[in-house]
């Protein structure tokens, strides 16, 4: 590889130089690999030989910077090992199942057909999805059913919305994902569930569920204004209090508002959610133009649009939106956009939550998202 050819690539489309670098180094490793496993190099005759080796197989491998397409070594008589794929092989099954299974049940397209291919998956059988479906729910069930080990003080819920078939129709479904800062100050994937309703006993199931795994030292909930979820915050965790996520409440508020006002007015909005003082003259300011649609948005979370700053100043600009799983979202969104449309629930979760135990895994080793001893 020219490395100079490469940084020129950089600055004209650096997300492919980036996929060219990390294509490049993923078959080096692999050609490393190979080295081991076989005793020698590529056409060395030596007596310590241990396989022959017999030319490469094209793999692709879903990453979060797209897909790359690796070659892989193969050998002769005996089978090559690489650790190369294992990190993403969760997500790369969810996928292929996705889509096999829209294929199988008459809902794919010519792109479809084409994703399958350069997957590599042939002779596409009812019994093969059957039972790639069967490992991949036991490890959904096994990530969703998991020990909650520490404290968790702040607890963050958030929607992305899929298209799901329902027999000859499609409707949009919403996928919440938990998450919380534990008591070390590491972030974690607590929980992902798809809702057929968001009223209070949806949330409160959700809850009993989560505390049956050990979820305990709730202080704060941050959401958008769900329906139902404030009042199970009060049933689910007396004494912790609830915050509606500053985003949002601006996006409710800005969706009642000519467009021609939009800006200022998320403007004085933006600073009324940093001084509970401003709140009042917000209304004012709103009244004299009869937004009225805008002040009742503001009267319905008056009480929650504050309550991050009874915590420590330092987490406020982390803690008063959902901001924390905007880039989860974002993933799933993007790693799901080949499919269009789920055939059911079932393959939503799969290729879901084996995203989301990829994120998880960086969490826990990555940063600290919080400094829990200020």
């Amino acid at each position: 590889m020219n490395l100079y050819d490469l940084l020129e690539d950089y600055f004209v489309d650096s997300e492919d130089a980036v996929r060219t670098l990390i294509t490049w180094f993923l078959n080096q490793v692999m050609e490393f690999e190979a080295l081991q496993q076989s005793g020698a190099e590529k056409y060395e005759r030596n007596d310590g030989r241990k396989a022959q080796r017999n030319g490469y197989r094209k793999r692709s491998l879903t990453t979060r910077n797209g897909t790359l397409e690796l070659l892989k070594p193969q050998l002769r008589d005996v089978p090559f090992q690489t650790q190369v794929f294992e990190r993403y092989s969760r997500t790369e099954k969810a996928l292929a199942n996705a889509i096999m299974e829209s294929y199988l049940q008459g809902v794919s397209t010519r792109k479809i057909k084409h994703i399958i291919s350069q997957l590599g998956i042939e002779n596409i059988s009812a019994s093969r999805v059957s039972r790639i479906a069967q490992e991949l729910d036991e490890k959904v069930r096994e990530f969703l059913s998991k020990p909650i080990e520490q404290e968790i003080k702040y607890l963050f819920v958030d929607a992305t919305y899929f298209k799901i078939r329902d027999s000859v129709r499609y409707t949009n479904k919403a996928l919440f994902v938990v998450a919380g800062v534990k008591k070390d100050g590491y972030r974690e994937i607590l929980g992902a569930r798809i809702a057929d309703s968001e009223d209070a006993m949806f949330w409160e199931d959700l809850f009993t569920d989560l505390k049956k795994r050990g979820l305990r030292g709730v202080e704060m909930i941050i959401s958008d204004g769900h329906k139902g979820i404030q009042k199970a915050v009060t049933t689910s965790f007396q004494g912790s209090s609830w915050q509606m996520c500053h985003v949002h409440l601006i996006r409710s508020v800005l969706k009642t508002i000519p467009k021609k006002h939009q800006k200022e007015v998320a403007e004085k909005i933006k600073e009324a959610m940093e001084d509970p003082l401003q709140l009042s003259k917000v209304k004012e300011y709103l009244e004299e133009r009869r937004f009225n649609k805008a002040i009742e948005t503001l009267d319905r979370f008056h009480f929650d649009t504050h309550n991050y700053q009874a915590f420590p100043k330092e987490h406020w600009r982390k803690i008063r939106t959902t901001n924390i799983l905007e880039r989860v979202n974002k993933e799933l969104k993007r790693r799901s956009k080949v499919i269009g449309a789920f055939p059911n629930e079932e393959a939503l979760l799969r290729l879901s939550v084996s995203i989301l135990i990829d994120i998880n895994e960086e969490w826990i080793t990555g940063n600290r998202y919080l400094n829990m001893e200020e």
